[in-house]
């Protein structure tokens, strides 16, 4: 008889493995701790109460100042308006000088009654040896007692013109005249009025250079001690308060401007 065969157990099929979901569920862990740490942060942030900020003083602007308007030369009709004179008087006369009272309609159109020194005018003479040192040369400074000022001044060489002089000859005069002092080179320096409100006195500075030593002779009445003083001298001394004469300061102070100007400070 044939064998029996046996029938062969029906083989299940395998089923496939399921992949577990690892990456994806990570990615989704790591997003909801962020997302909830987020929260908190933010949460946190609200809770927590702000810091005040410092109130800083407000600072004030300093006021920037205007400069001063630059003077600006008078037109030249304007210059020279004078006054409508009505009379005038001489009230005293000497050899320096005389004094008028004038009645008259001054160029804004008021009358007045003024009381006026008329005067030649003078020069000043500031003689300057810089053969040397041209930055602080030597300056011819005279020492004489004046009594309208009841003290000694310490002065450049000056004196008063003769009526109808030339300004120039009579600086060359003077310079001479009271130092013994020649000088090859001249020019002007400036020209102010020291006191307008009632003196009609103009003084004019002449810068002389290239001095020539020679015996000085004064008039009888003055009686002159001079000397030579570096620029930076007289400088001080003006500082100081030692020199008080106006023409000396104007000279000397206009002639050291400009030769700091000239050669740096």
């Amino acid at each position: 008889m044939p064998k029996k065969v046996k029938a062969k157990k029906a083989v299940a099929p395998k089923k496939p493995k399921t992949v577990k979901a690892t990456k994806s569920v990570q990615v989704t862990k790591t997003a909801k701790t962020k997302v909830k740490k987020a929260g908190k942060a933010k949460v946190a942030k609200l809770l927590k109460p702000k810091a005040a900020k410092a109130l800083k003083p407000k600072t004030k602007k300093p006021l920037k100042k205007k400069a001063p308007k630059a003077i600006k030369p008078a037109p030249e009709q304007a210059s020279q308006q004078t006054a409508q004179l009505l009379s005038s008087e001489v009230v005293f006369d000497t050899p320096l000088f005389r004094v008028l009272r004038d009645r008259l309609i001054e160029p804004g159109g008021k009358e007045n009654s003024r009381d006026i020194i008329r005067h030649n005018g003078s020069v000043v003479i500031l003689a300057i040896d810089n053969s040397k040192n041209k930055k602080d040369p030597w300056i011819v400074m005279e020492r004489q007692y004046r009594h309208a000022a009841n003290r000694f001044l310490w002065e450049l060489p000056a004196g008063k013109l003769e009526q109808g002089e030339d300004a120039l000859l009579g600086a060359q005069r003077e310079l001479e005249e009271e130092t013994g002092y020649r000088a090859k080179r001249w020019k002007p320096l400036v020209e102010y009025f020291p006191s307008p409100g009632f003196l009609g006195e103009s003084m004019k500075i002449f810068l002389a250079e290239g001095l020539l030593a020679g015996d000085a002779h004064p008039e009888d009445d003055e009686q002159i001690e001079f000397r030579l003083v570096k620029l930076s001298e007289v400088v001080k001394l003006i500082e100081k308060g030692a020199i008080l004469d106006g023409k000396t300061l104007t000279g000397v102070l206009l002639y050291a401007r400009k030769i700091v100007g000239k050669h740096g400070k």
